[in-house]
């Protein structure tokens, strides 16, 4: 079949491409990482597969921010998994699709894991191949790699990115150098040496999104082929409700390159006894409370005429960054807010703008941030996430913005700065809870 047309949508300043291939009742997300929208039809099992696939229904291919043919980024401030889980959901608004099923491979699982969490409603089911929650070891993980085996695994990536000595992860393409040379090129396309490495180094030393798992609601798939750990598949299936787990034949890092029909069997029979998608009563979201230090204090100051014209400027002022930075206002009581986001990074700039904003009003606010499960109560919010983020706002000191550490861990490789505040009792919450203060950005 001839390539399709690539279109662009916009997000934020930068655009990314996307395809929409074929047609059907079905709209299904196909996503590996790296690649190149244009170039991959020249790579031609990774065109059949991907035609394979369209006859499912709708298929739709985008290239994340930073590869292939959508917006470059600087190396050293390329975006997190949370950036790429809203170029994600920009593609399917672009798309039309409300309702879709995700088929995800290799570093693409963790972005596909955190959207169907954070979005169950559009997700009708989720697929995940030769992927990890995880890729470096930890004491309570001890299947992932250790630090000398992911410092190979990057100078290899780095040395031999975009050459036919980087195809080694595809054994079965050892015979076809056309193909081989197609893929060759399809990678310096989708990716310059040093940014693969950067990525990968990232990926492998720092992304963590375990605790995740359990707040995936779509009917999952886990595929795993002989190339991959199947221990993290094995993680995955246990991790995730009502998993189910499945190997298939081949050797080869991402399942075009070998014979893919198994593949293709698995993923039709699952998409196609899929259960109707459950009514979203709980969804993944970071919680922001904020409050004004002392306000008692400055009204009985101010009196009340002046108290309530200075309150008034300081809601606009909250309600105006929120909307900037994609919050949710959810309640308002006198000085305090609650809101919500779909990713930490975006609530921690939020609240350091907001200390900011508030310190130019004369005020000094505190606040706490949360991620976690919330439970949806109408316009409301519930849960013990929403707890623990009012715990934590509490703790706060006056300009200081305090976290937990679930939301340190899903930031890491943003480029966000945090200080150790040690360990603390939350009120009703049990077990001890560690806490840190995210560093305001310098100033200019």
């Amino acid at each position: 079949m001839d390539a399709p047309t690539t279109r662009y949508v916009a997000v934020g300043e930068a655009e990314v491409a996307y395809q929409i291939v074929g047609e059907g009742p079905l709209d299904l997300v196909y996503h590996h990482g790296f690649c190149h929208l244009d170039l991959q039809w020249d790579v031609a099992p990774e065109a059949a597969f991907n035609e394979r696939l369209a006859a499912l229904g709708r298929l739709i291919l985008f290239d994340r921010r930073g590869s292939g043919a959508s917006e470059r980024v600087a190396r050293d401030h390329f975006p997190t998994w949370e950036d790429w889980s809203e170029d994600l959901s920009a593609v399917l608004d672009a798309a039309g699709s409300q309702n879709v099923a995700i088929f995800a491979e290799a570093e693409a699982g963790p972005t596909a894991i955190l959207f169907a969490a954070a979005h169950p409603e559009r997700v009708s089911a989720l697929i995940l191949g030769n992927t990890a929650a995880r890729y470096a070891s930890a004491e309570d993980y001890p299947i992932g790699m250790t630090p000398s085996e992911i410092d190979a695994t990057v100078q290899f990536i780095e040395a031999t990115w975009g050459t036919p000595e980087g195809m080694t992860p595809f054994p079965s393409l050892a015979g076809d150098e056309a193909v081989r040379t197609a893929l060759a090129r399809l990678c310096r396309a989708a990716a310059t040496p040093r940014m693969a490495a950067a990525l990968f180094r990232h990926l492998f030393r720092q992304l963590d999104v375990r605790q995740l798992l359990g707040l995936v609601q779509a009917p999952t798939l886990v595929l795993h082929n002989r190339g991959a750990d199947a221990a993290r598949a094995r993680y995955h299936a246990a991790h995730i409700d009502g998993a189910r787990l499945a190997e298939v034949p081949g050797d080869d890092y991402l399942f075009f390159a070998g014979d893919h029909e198994p593949v293709i069997g698995e993923v039709a029979e699952f998409l196609t006894g899929q259960r109707p998608p459950v009514a979203t009563d709980r969804v993944l979201s970071t919680v922001l409370f904020t409050d004004i230090v002392g306000s008692t204090e400055q009204a009985v100051a101010l009196g009340d005429r002046a108290w309530r014209d200075l309150l008034d400027r300081f809601r606009a002022m909250v309600r105006e960054e929120l909307h900037r930075f994609g919050g949710r206002e959810v309640n308002t009581r006198g000085d305090d807010f609650l809101a919500t986001f779909d990713g930490p990074a975006r609530a921690i700039n939020c609240a350091t703008t907001l200390t900011d904003a508030a310190t130019a009003l004369g005020l000094a606010v505190r606040t706490g941030v949360h991620t976690g499960e919330v439970e949806l109560m109408g316009s409301d919010i519930g849960g013990i996430a929403v707890h623990i983020g009012a715990r934590v706002a509490a703790l706060a000191g006056p300009r200081e913005v305090l976290v937990s550490r679930t939301v340190t861990d899903l930031v890491a490789g943003s480029g966000i700065e945090f200080d150790d505040r040690g360990e603390h009792a939350l009120k009703g919450i049990p077990g001890d809870w560690r806490l840190f203060a995210a560093r305001q950005p310098p100033a200019g």
